[in-house]
């Protein structure tokens, strides 16, 4: 079976699981996007791992594993999405210790959290893209009749193309010193999700 590369197109509230996140994985070489429902936390962890400038106080779970593998020369190589069983997706570390590798185990949120924090590359194989890969469009125009009923399904609100952010304030009439002193609250709040949005609206600002 062939493997797919993906990345990260992002991350969004999913308005129809209560405190649960949807993460936008995108096909490097094609249209389609994987979504993937993820919790909470992992989603601030996902979120604080690609926000690079924001700096949480103390370690995250997936900080600490980091840190204990760097220590021991342990290596992600690659994550791989390799099951979807009734919804849910199966995922691997492929790590490497001394050139011997390793595959372990884990929930597609932990892998992608580590991931990014190993800079490795994210794949999965051709039949679950086939399966669970969705083209998100936002605007459809009346010229597309043939098109199949697959290539217009919106997930949900959130996610029928253009990603509306998980935290909806609106900073706009903030300055930066006044943004400056949210993102440091909400840092130190460790609400880093939030973090990342005040992130995002100084560095429009510059």
């Amino acid at each position: 079976m062939s493997l797919v590369r993906l990345n990260i197109k992002g991350i969004s509230y999913s308005q129809t699981q209560n405190g649960a996140y949807a993460l936008i994985l995108n096909e490097v070489d094609g249209d389609r996007k994987l979504p993937i429902v993820i919790g909470a936390f992992e989603a601030q962890s996902i979120a604080i791992a690609l926000e690079k400038e924001i700096r949480p106080p103390r370690p995250l779970t997936h900080d600490l594993f980091k840190n204990f593998a760097d220590r021991f020369d342990v290596i992600v190589k690659q994550v791989i999405i390799h099951k979807l069983v009734d919804g849910v997706f199966f995922s691997s570390l492929i790590c490497e210790r001394d050139k011997i590798e390793e595959i372990i185990d884990a929930r597609t949120s932990d892998a992608i959290a580590l991931a990014l924090r190993f800079e490795a590359p994210i794949f999965t194989y051709k039949n679950i893209l086939d399966k669970a890969g969705i083209y998100l469009k936002v605007n459809p125009s009346s010229d597309d009749e043939n098109e199949t009923k697959e290539d217009s399904i919106l997930m949900d609100d959130v996610m029928a193309g253009e990603l509306e952010p998980a935290i909806r304030d609106n900073y706009g009439d903030k300055s930066i010193d006044e943004l400056e002193k949210l993102l440091d609250e909400a840092v130190a709040n460790e609400d880093y999700e939030k973090a990342a949005h005040i992130r995002d609206e100084i560095s429009k600002r510059k």
